[in-house]
């Protein structure tokens, strides 16, 4: 009875989701949990509500779900909304792909965490797919160190790429991973590049400079003053040279499959860089460098607004109509992806230029207390999670589940944009620097934010059974 008692104090559909959860998966266990007294009354054990933010930035948190449950009855058809892991086993392989897979086994497994089958849709953009991208630009490196090329060929790539694939599902990963990240067998074989082997490639380039710039990326700087992405660029450039030449005489037909040449280029720049650097190396590379292209953007869909504009148009204060409207509208986008604290501001920036050209003037964010973590995934009113900027991995074990680091610095307003225009914008510039901090988490306006509490909760399993549910 005493669960009950203690969820008197939710309202609305967060009551009855949570605690539906909660009598549904009985399994799930060491909750961390605190306690925060509301007037008279007591908030159960699995939130908290949020505090008005102290002096300075929030420190990043550890967000990580219970251990997940091993199905008591393995023989037994499961429940279809289950949330079960497959246990690691044997892959069966083509025999086909002449490498061992074991000197490669740390990236294998970082990727299988990264790609984790429930998880993979929900990470793609900023963890999954860049990590996969990862690999494989180190598989064509590794498999290149005992010859001459730097790429396969089209049948043994057939092959491994199989085998790859196998052995990531038998390690947790989800076996639609190349659907998923746009990845294909051909993307070992170099493709249309005209230089594909060792000798060509040193005696064009100049790997020297190729190898100094990408041995060490620094994560601080290369999003925005580049070092190792002009090098491969320029590389790419100089093995592709010939191409560009022939294509320079031909219609604009030519200039589309220099391109498509440039493309094939650079991954044969990444299988050199990936023989030349250790594979732990090589992966934090590359991953840095995913970063630098996936924070330039963002990943989300926005369909028209058009409900939002009409109902906000001419607000100019607090108004429960437009903000009822824009968090409906809300709610469809934080159903997508996992996003990082970069992607939120040039988001929410996106959709207010939409919202700027469709006549709405007043910064409607502030007016309904639209925050960054609101353009990413959440669950039954719960504060969302932005994953950093930085390459971020997703760890798992058996003590701890499925966990990865969301960054608390961001809990602020989201950016109104000037304009109906973001071509200007850049994170880069000296003068950038994100809203502060909010002093104060007073109550929400009527009708703005209708969530009933704003809470964190430290299971994140929540989150993702909500997406999978929805």
């Amino acid at each position: 009875m005493g669960l009950f008692q203690d969820a008197k104090c939710f309202k609305g559909s967060l009551c009855c989701q949570l605690l539906f959860l909660i009598l549904w998966l009985p399994s799930y266990q060491d909750v961390m949990a605190e306690q925060k007294q509301i007037a008279s009354s007591r908030i159960s054990s699995m939130v908290e509500l949020a505090k008005a933010p102290t002096v300075g930035l929030f420190d990043p948190i550890e967000i990580s779900p219970a251990v997940m449950p091993q199905y008591p009855y393995p023989t037994e058809p499961l429940s279809p909304s289950y949330p079960t892991f497959p246990a690691r086993y044997e892959p069966i392989l083509t025999g086909k792909c002449p490498v061992n897979f074991s000197d490669i086994s740390n990236i294998l497994d970082k990727t299988a965490s990264d790609c984790a089958g429930p998880l993979a849709a929900l990470v793609e953009n900023v963890i999954c797919c860049p990590q996969f991208t990862s690999l494989i630009h180190i598989f064509q490196g590794f498999f290149s160190m005992s010859s001459d090329k730097l790429v396969l060929s089209s049948t043994v790539a057939d092959h491994c790429f199989s085998d790859i694939i196998s052995i990531l599902a038998s390690r947790g990963a989800n076996n639609t991973i190349p659907t998923i990240c746009s990845i294909k067998s051909s993307n070992l074989t170099g493709g249309s590049c005209p230089v594909k082997d060792l000798s060509t490639f040193e005696k064009i380039v100049n790997t020297s400079k190729l190898f100094e710039a990408c041995s060490a990326v620094d994560p601080l700087k290369e999003c925005c003053r580049p070092i190792c992405q002009p090098a491969i660029m320029d590389a790419a450039l100089q093995i592709s040279g010939r191409e560009f030449m022939i294509n320079n005489n031909k219609n604009l037909g030519g200039e589309v499959n220099h391109m498509d040449y440039l493309s094939d280029c650079k991954d044969v720049v990444y299988s050199y860089v990936s023989r030349k650097l250790l594979s732990d190396a090589a992966n934090t590379a590359f991953r840095i460098l995913s970063s630098c292209k996936v924070n330039k953007v963002c990943p989300l869909t926005f369909k028209e607004p058009s409900e939002v504009i009409n109902a906000c148009r001419n607000v100019a204060a607090p108004n429960p109509s437009c903000c009822s409207s824009l968090n409906i509208y809300i709610a469809g986008i934080q159903r997508q992806m996992l996003i990082t604290n970069k992607q939120a501001i040039i988001c929410a920036t996106l959709f207010g230029s939409m919202l700027h050209r469709g006549g709405i003037m007043t910064n409607i964010y502030e007016l309904c207390d639209v925050d960054l973590k609101d353009f990413s995934i959440q669950a039954y009113g719960i504060q969302g999670c932005l994953l950093r900027s930085l390459p971020e991995d997703v760890v798992f074990d058996n003590s701890t589940g499925f966990s990865f680091t969301c960054d608390l610095s961001d809990n602020i307003v989201a950016p109104w944009p000037s304009s109906s225009s973001i071509t200007s914008m850049s994170l880069c510039a000296p003068e950038m620097s994100l809203p502060a901090l909010p002093t104060s988490q007073t109550l929400k306006n009527m009708g703005s934010n209708s969530r009933g509490l704003d809470c964190v909760v430290l299971i994140f399993s929540f989150l993702i059974l909500s997406a999978s549910l929805h």
